[in-house]
């Protein structure tokens, strides 16, 4: 299952390889933020919201609609 942060990268059509390369991170590592394995430091969360152009509580956050969906 992708975390929100997953979500967020494949809506955003960004190849991966490139917002590796933007927070200075391994592709192993981004691919973890991804599947959820780890996430980023606060500091790499705040570079990567910013180019994906949402705010940080968005990669964590899931909203009301999609909590009743998993319950």
């Amino acid at each position: 299952m992708k975390s929100r942060i997953g979500e967020f990268i494949d809506a955003a059509g960004y190849k991966k390889k490139y917002i590796a390369k933007e927070l200075e991170v391994s592709p192993t590592q981004l691919s973890n933020w991804i599947s959820g394995r780890s996430y980023p430091t606060i500091e790499k969360a705040f570079k990567l919201a910013a180019l994906l152009s949402v705010k940080v509580d968005d990669l964590y956050t899931k909203e009301e609609n999609e909590v009743e969906k998993s319950d």
